[in-house]
């Protein structure tokens, strides 16, 4: 008599057993580090774009560097802070034209950044209400934005000469309201120009920004305002700008940054040398390196703007978080 010997099923492994926890473990980690593979050739790109070229701007500015060592910029000496004890000593002609170079866009920059404000804002506001022909509007309130810088810089150039532009034109010729045709390229006026065509193309991001912040805002606010009897200003006062204010803190530091840098801008407009009216710091350090052929002591002048614009933005970001925690409490 035979015997059969019965054998145990087999069983498979449950999902909690241990042969699929490393299974689980490596699944979880793909999943964990794939938005870092995906930001790793955005950073790879910063930093050979960006960080690598001002750490290359820092060293040189350590240096006496001159159209002299061109060629083999490490053989250049090495003064230490000598580039920047010229650039900050005030009683000498370079650290009088660099001062004068950083005082001029402080005016400039402020104007520039509170008419781009107030007139992107205004416009903002008044496209909210449906109209015809709305659509139409908007898209060429953004055409100074959509437009390049040097196309649209040079047109400008052209309306503002001296014999047959536009801008005499329509002021001398057509309204009288000057004796004579005005210089715009060069002189005081030029801080105007500059300024003109400054708000011109830096007023429609005000206006993207302040719509696309405005749809944020319900509706039934104003309707509830207006059925307690808010006028449009007392609206515009206790709900539009209130609610705007996270928008308007974001904006007006990149509008700060972007002319305090601009560099397109007057350049395109006056050339390598531009006038003393109009003497941005961004032309004075291309001027420094580049015209005088003195990278050491230009880039010592970036340096130091890049510090003077870190202090303010972050004094700037301390100051508008303690008003913002104060109008939540």
């Amino acid at each position: 008599m035979t015997t059969t010997a019965f054998k145990e099923p087999v069983r498979e492994a449950s999902p909690g057993t241990p042969a699929r926890e490393p299974r689980r473990r490596a699944g979880r980690l793909r999943r964990a580090s794939l938005p870092y593979l995906l930001l790793l050739p955005a950073l790879l790109l910063e930093l050979l774009v960006h960080l690598v070229p001002m750490a290359i701007g820092i060293v040189m500015s350590f240096k006496e560097l001159t159209q002299f060592y061109i060629r083999d910029w490490g053989t250049a000496p090495w003064p230490g802070l000598g580039n920047y004890k010229m650039s900050v000593d005030f009683d000498a002609p370079v650290g009088k034209a660099l001062l004068h170079s950083f005082l001029a866009p402080v005016g400039f920059t402020l104007l520039s950044v509170a008419l781009c404000w107030l007139i992107g804002t205004a416009a903002a506001i008044f496209m909210q209400d449906t109209f015809r022909g709305r659509g139409l509007l908007r898209a060429l309130f953004l055409v100074p934005y959509a437009l390049p810088v040097y196309a649209a810089v040079i047109t400008w150039v052209f309306m503002f000469q001296h014999d047959n532009g536009l801008v005499n034109h329509v002021l001398h010729d057509q309204l009288h309201l000057t004796r004579k045709p005005s210089f715009w390229l060069i002189g005081d006026n030029s801080f105007y120009a500059l300024l003109i065509v400054s708000v011109w193309k830096g007023w429609p991001f005000a206006f993207l920004i302040v719509t696309a912040g405005l749809q944020n805002i319900p509706k039934e606010l104003y309707e509830a305002a207006a059925l307690d009897g808010a006028g449009m200003r007392q609206q515009i006062r206790r709900i539009t700008l209130p609610s705007l204010r996270p928008v308007n803190q974001v904006l007006v530091l990149v509008l700060f940054l972007w002319t305090f840098n601009d560099f397109n801008t007057p350049y395109v407009l006056f050339g390598k040398s531009a006038p003393e009216a109009a003497d941005l710091i961004s032309v004075h350090i291309y001027q420094a390196s580049f015209v005088t052929w003195n990278f050491g002591t230009g880039s010592a002048m970036s340096v130091l703007l890049l510090l003077i614009l870190l202090v303010v933005t972050g004094a700037y970001l301390l100051f508008t978080s303690r008003g913002r925690r104060a109008a939540d409490v």
